[in-house]
C-alpha cells in the first residue's frame, strides 16, 4: 500500500498567478459591498443594532432595538459596525461604512483559508508519492499550489456569496472559525504567532455569538494537536507549550463568556417528517456545492492515511472536526444556513486534497458541468436584463413586473460595463481551461471558481437594481413617508427587527413602542393584526389610514394608524 494516495510530479504544482489570484477575489469580495441597500431581514436587523450603538441609543454590552435584543447574542460584529460609523467622514453613507469592515472580515477569511490548507498541505503525511528517480513535486511547491486550490474551492462554494457580503454575525463567525482554523494548522511550525492568531479567533468567536463552537474547536484541535506525534516539524516540547496555550485560551473563552453572560442553549432539533430532512439535505447538497463531493472523495481515497499508526493525520483530521461540528450546529439550531457558512473553510481545504487523487475523467466532469451550469447561469441573468430593456423576449420581464410590481428599470452604463467584462473574462477562461494548460493540480476548481464569482458579480451589478427594490425596505419606507410626512415621533407594534431598523434608517423617524402615556400621531403596526390587542393598543384612539405594502412580500405589509383628533388634542 503506498503511503499517500497523492502521485504529483513537479510540473503540476505551477502557482496560480499571483496578480490574477489577487484580480479574483478582489472581483468576488467588492461586489455586494458597494452600491447596494441593505436587504431583509437579517442585514438590516444588525445594521439597526449598529447604528442604535453608533449614536448613542444603545448600550455596549447589551445591545437593543427599540427594547428588543438581537436574535444572535452577539457584541463584537455590532462594535465593529458602529465603530466602523463613527469614524467615517460625514459624507460616507452609514450601511456602506458598517460594510467596510465586514468586507475585510471577508478578506481575511479568504486569507486565512489558503494559509490553513498551505500548512496542512506541507504535513510529512500529506505529501504525494516519491518517485523512483526524482521529479515528484517538492514540498513547499506542492503546498502552495494545495492552498490555491483550497481558496479557489471556498470562492466556489456557493453558500458563500450572500451571506459573506452581509454585516451579520454570521460573517464575523466565518472569519473567527477561519483563523481559529489556520492558528491550530500552524502551530507545529511556529508558537507565538499561532497562539496569538488562536487567541482572535476564539475571542472572536465568542463575542460574535458562538462560545460553544469556540469551545469544541478549541478543545478538538488541541487534542488533534497533541496526538499528532508524527509530525516531523515540531519537537514534543513545542507541541506541549501549544497544546498548553490551547487549554489556557480556552478557559480564558470559558470565563469571557460567562462574565458577558453570552451562553445561550438554543437547540432545536430538526422534526422527525420528511419535509424536514429533505430540505436539510438540500441545502447541504447546494450550500456547500461543490466542496462536499470532493471532500468525500478525500475522505475515501485517504481514507488509509486518517488514523494511521493511530493517530490522526493533521490535514485530514483538522478539518474534518471544524466540518463536522458545524455540520451538527447545523442540524441543531433554527439559523441552518448561517451555522453551515462556518464549515465552509474546513470543506474547501479536504476538497483541495481531492486534487492530487482525481482520475481525468473525473477532472473532466467537473469541468463540463461546472461549463454548462454557470454559462447557463450567466445566459440567464442577460436575458432577463436585455428584456427589462427592451421588452425582448416579453415573457421574462412579464414574469418581474409579476413577482415585483411597481419596478421600473433603468440602465447604468458602469455596471454594464463590468458585467461585459466580467462575461468575456469567463469565456477566455473557458477557452484557457479547454486548452493545452492543463497540468496545475488547481485547474479543476478554476471553472467552479470563476462560475460562482461571475454569477455573483452579474447578479451585483445587472440585476442589482431589482434586487433592491425586492429585497430592501426602501420603498415601503418610502410610501409610508408620504403618508407620515415627518412627525416628531411614531408609536409602533408588532414590527420584526428589521423594519424597526428601516424606519429608523430611510425615514428618520423616531420610533416608540406603544404607551398610552405617549401621544404621538401616528402607529404603524406589523400586518399580524393579532398584535392590536385591546389591552396593549386602544383602537378607540386610533383610526385605520393605510396599508402600506412591501414591494414583492406579503408578509411584510404593515398597517397605518392616525391618531382621533380628539385624543390628539388629549381629550377622552
Amino acid at each position: 500500500m503506498q503511503p499517500t494516495p497523492a502521485i504529483v510530479a513537479q510540473g503540476a504544482v505551477q502557482r496560480l498567478p499571483r496578480v490574477a489570484l489577487l484580480l479574483f477575489c478582489i472581483a468576488y469580495v467588492l461586489p455586494g459591498l458597494i452600491g447596494r441597500e441593505p436587504w431583509k431581514r437579517a442585514d438590516i436587523s444588525a445594521f439597526g443594532y449598529m447604528a442604535d450603538l453608533a449614536r448613542g441609543a444603545s448600550d455596549w454590552l447589551a445591545p437593543q432595538l427599540l427594547g428588543l435584543p438581537p436574535e444572535v447574542d452577539a457584541l463584537l460584529p455590532y462594535w465593529l459596525g458602529a465603530w466602523a460609523m463613527q469614524l467615517a467622514p460625514n459624507w460616507m453613507a452609514s450601511d456602506f461604512a458598517a460594510r467596510i469592515p465586514f468586507g475585510l472580515l471577508l478578506t481575511l477569511t479568504l486569507i486565512a483559508t489558503w494559509y490553513a490548507t498551505y500548512c496542512l498541505a506541507r504535513s510529512p503525511r500529506a505529501q504525494p508519492v516519491a518517485f523512483a528517480f526524482g521529479g515528484e513535486a517538492l514540498p513547499l511547491d506542492y503546498a502552495r499550489a494545495m492552498a490555491d486550490g483550497g481558496l479557489l474551492a471556498l470562492i466556489a462554494s456557493l453558500g458563500l456569496a450572500q451571506l459573506s457580503h452581509e454585516t451579520t454575525p454570521a460573517l464575523a463567525q466565518l472569519c473567527f472559525t477561519a483563523l481559529t482554523f489556520y492558528a491550530l494548522a500552524a502551530l507545529p511550525y511556529r508558537t507565538l504567532w499561532p497562539i496569538i492568531t488562536a487567541a482572535m479567533g476564539l475571542v472572536g468567536l465568542t463575542l460574535s455569538g458562538a462560545p460553544t463552537l469556540a469551545v469544541l474547536f478549541g478543545f478538538g484541535g488541541t487534542l488533534i494537536h497533541l496526538m499528532d506525534r508524527n509530525d516531523e516539524t515540531g519537537t514534543t516540547r513545542q507541541r506541549l507549550i501549544g497544546g498548553g496555550a490551547l487549554a489556557l485560551l480556552g478557559v480564558l473563552v470559558f470565563a469571557l463568556a460567562s462574565v458577558l453572560d453570552l451562553w445561550r442553549w438554543r437547540i432545536a432539533l430538526p422534526e422527525a417528517s420528511w419535509a424536514e430532512w429533505r430540505s436539510l439535505a438540500r441545502l447541504l447538497l447546494w450550500f456547500t456545492w461543490p466542496a462536499w463531493p470532493l471532500a468525500l472523495w478525500t475522505l475515501w481515497r485517504w481514507r488509509h492515511q486518517l488514523f494511521r499508526w493511530r493517530t490522526p493525520s493533521r490535514h485530514l483530521a483538522l478539518p474534518l472536526w471544524f466540518a463536522c461540528v458545524a455540520i451538527a450546529a447545523t442540524l441543531s439550531t433554527e439559523a441552518a444556513d448561517r451555522s453551515l457558512l462556518l464549515a465552509l473553510p474546513a470543506l474547501a481545504t479536504l476538497a483541495a486534497f481531492a486534487l492530487p487523487t482525481l482520475k481525468r475523467r473525473v477532472a473532466a466532469l467537473i469541468d463540463w458541468f461546472t461549463l454548462l451550469f454557470f454559462s447557463g447561469c450567466a445566459v440567464i441573468i442577460w436575458v432577463i436584463w436585455i428584456s427589462l430593456q427592451t421588452g425582448l423576449p416579453a415573457q421574462p420581464a412579464a414574469n418581474v413586473a409579476r413577482l415585483a410590481p411597481g419596478f421600473q428599470h433603468s440602465f447604468s452604463l458602469i455596471p454594464f460595463l463590468i458585467a461585459v467584462a466580467a462575461t468575456l473574462a469567463w469565456l477566455w477562461l473557458v477557452r484557457w481551461r479547454v486548452g493545452r494548460h492543463r497540468a496545475a493540480i488547481w485547474k479543476s476548481l478554476v471553472l467552479p471558481a470563476g462560475g460562482a464569482a461571475l454569477s455573483w458579480l452579474l447578479l451585483m451589478t445587472l440585476w442589482l437594481p431589482l434586487l433592491d427594490f425586492a429585497r430592501s425596505y426602501a420603498v415601503q419606507v418610502h410610501r409610508a413617508m408620504a403618508v407620515l410626512q415627518q412627525p416628531a415621533c411614531v408609536e409602533v407594534q408588532g414590527l420584526g427587527r428589521g423594519q424597526i431598523a428601516a424606519f429608523e434608517f430611510y425615514g428618520k423617524l423616531a420610533l416608540k413602542p406603544v404607551d398610552p402615556k405617549t401621544n404621538c400621531p401616528w402607529l404603524i403596526v406589523g400586518k399580524d393584526a393579532s398584535s392590536l390587542q385591546p389591552s396593549v393598543v386602544d383602537l378607540n384612539r386610533w383610526t385605520l389610514h393605510s396599508n402600506v405594502r412591501h414591494s414583492s412580500d406579503r408578509d411584510e405589509n404593515v398597517l397605518i394608524y392616525q391618531r382621533n383628533a380628539a385624543t390628539r388634542s388629549g381629550k377622552s
